[in-house]
């Protein structure tokens, strides 16, 4: 993996097909945002200095055909084409994104197993509405019943069930469940400790990852101030960021996050680069937090990505 420099000019696009995409900064809005309102796209940032992104991207070009269409691939080689990257903040390559209906879904940054490259196509293709779902009766029937106990309220029963799927298979899904679980029980400590003695090979699943940033979400929030008084300030000064931001943390700690959405995206419209972008990188953590599918991510990333790209 190599760190990101600045580039220089762009390349042309690949052949059209089937296969893999080249796009450049000039065609990236084209050829990945615009082509993913129908079709999910996966945006391979990559160098070719880079033996990891040449690895990756031979592993992902396969497994996206293996998708038969219903995933394309867009390469951005980051040599000569740097302005997208440092738009999207990467900070090293190779990097994957998927965009579908022009919002980000998912994402990885490093290398990652054929079964890790599956898993991460099979969010995706879940995410936007291809997925095929298992038999009845199957992990997958529980787990799904698991996560409708805990959106209920349902928390021991919930529990029990994701612990109990979590011990006949150990996988991401399962383990995550129990954290959140803990955590929408007031067990934060707890939660942190089940993510931490998960097999080393989940640490970087989005469920998983998902859970360990609503954990620091939590804890960021317990410190925030009280709503009415935060309001206050900032109708005193609306260009008052620090307020702003504080304000955004009480909401997530109300679980307003369409609200907290709000106000983040505000400060990031007025001023982007403030405290070294601290407006972006709490949506992007509250965005992984809530999962891909969350309709206040799908409408906050549409949001966002209207701010970036304006």
């Amino acid at each position: 993996m190599i760190e990101l420099g600045n580039g220089t000019g762009g390349t042309g696009g690949g052949p059209a097909g089937s296969g893999p995409i080249d796009a450049t900064d000039s065609t990236f809005m084209t050829e990945v945002i615009e082509a993913s309102a129908t079709t999910p796209v996966v945006a391979l940032f990559w160098s070719r200095m880079d033996p990891q992104s040449q690895a990756l991207g031979k592993e992902l070009e396969k497994e996206v055909a293996a998708t038969g269409g219903k995933v394309k691939l867009a390469r951005v080689d980051i040599d000569q084409n740097v302005m997208v990257a440092q738009q999207l903040r990467l900070q090293a390559v190779p990097a994957a994104i998927a965009f579908f209906q022009r919002q980000g879904l998912d994402g990885f940054q490093g290398m990652a197993s054929p079964m890790q490259i599956k898993e991460f196509l099979g969010r995706v293709l879940e995410a936007a509405g291809q997925g095929a779902p298992d038999g009845p009766g199957s992990l997958e029937d529980a787990l799904t019943m698991a996560e409708e106990m805990l959106a209920q309220g349902q928390h021991e029963d919930a529990l029990q069930t994701f612990a109990a799927i979590a011990a006949e298979e150990p996988g991401p899904r399962a383990i995550a469940g129990v954290a959140r679980t803990l955590l929408a029980m007031g067990k934060a400590e707890e939660a942190r400790q089940t993510l931490d003695n998960a097999p080393p090979e989940f640490a970087d699943d989005a469920a998983i990852t998902a859970v360990r940033a609503a954990i620091e979400l939590a804890a960021e929030a317990a410190d925030a101030g009280e709503e009415a008084g935060l309001r206050a300030r900032i109708e005193e000064d609306p260009a008052d960021h620090e307020t702003r931001f504080e304000l955004a943390t009480a909401l997530i700690a109300k679980s307003d996050n369409e609200g907290a959405v709000d106000e983040l995206l505000e400060i990031f419209r007025r001023d982007r680069e403030w405290n070294d972008g601290a407006a972006k990188d709490r949506l992007l953590k509250l965005f992984e937090s809530l999962g891909p599918t969350d309709p206040v991510v799908a409408k906050g990333r549409r949001r966002l990505s209207s701010l970036i790209f304006s």
